[in-house]
């Protein structure tokens, strides 16, 4: 598999099978990664993997800390400004609407909708999750680095045959999963990633996407 290919058939996969991955793939996976760039090389980062019953604890707690007012705090990084713009949030729509009418779910059905959004802290049921810690006290250029090793790390699951959901949602869960993973104040839960074998015939992962063009992506000057 070319990187080409990788990029070009990467997406998020929100249904998986329940075969598991091993400790020495996800090692083989994360020393690549760990080349991944970052500004002045200093790596402000890291990675915590859980499996078994550590994943298992993980999903608990985020499924018994749902809709209780410890969360009042989880706006500190938003995911999404409060008042998206368009056409910002005119694509954001267009992929929630897709994505549901993959799943069968109408827009009346917003019990349906929530449970499905609920599923990001089941991980989808992929049996590896992936949390990438970032050190609170760096400026915004660590963060678009944190990007570029998520992204590394995403494209050499694909290269696998493996895949993953890079999920901004257990941000809601930071406190929660800094307790658990016993971080110290000055790091913080970026994001999670579910990993594992995609379930190839689940119609979740496999709807269409679309992207903005390369004409609306860039401008090319001085050629």
């Amino acid at each position: 598999m070319t990187v080409t290919e990788a990029v070009r058939q990467r997406r998020s996969i929100r249904a998986f099978l329940p075969t598991p991955v091993s400790e020495a793939t996800l090692r083989e996976v994360l020393d690549t990664a760990r080349w991944a760039p970052s500004g002045s090389n200093v790596q402000a980062w890291k990675i915590i993997a859980v499996a078994g019953d550590e994943r298992d604890a993980v999903v608990r707690m985020a499924l018994e800390s749902m809709g209780t007012p410890s969360l009042a705090n989880h706006d500190e990084f938003p995911v999404y400004p409060p008042n998206l713009w368009e056409p910002l949030r005119t694509r954001r729509f267009a992929l929630a609407e897709d994505m549901y009418r993959a799943l069968g779910i109408p827009r009346e059905d917003k019990p349906a909708r929530l449970r499905h959004v609920a599923r990001n802290f089941e991980l989808f049921d992929a049996p590896v999750g992936l949390f990438f810690i970032l050190d609170r006290r760096v400026a915004h250029g660590q963060w678009a680095h944190l990007g570029m090793l998520i992204q590394t790390v995403a494209l050499l699951l694909e290269e696998r045959g493996l895949g993953c959901c890079m999920q901004e949602a257990w941000a809601q869960f930071r406190p929660q999963l800094a307790a658990r993973f016993a971080l110290p104040p000055e790091e913080m839960v970026y994001c999670g990633m579910a990993v594992g074998h995609p379930d190839r015939a689940h119609p979740v992962n496999d709807f269409p996407r679309d992207r903005i063009t390369v004409d609306e992506l860039a401008q090319f000057r001085g050629f």
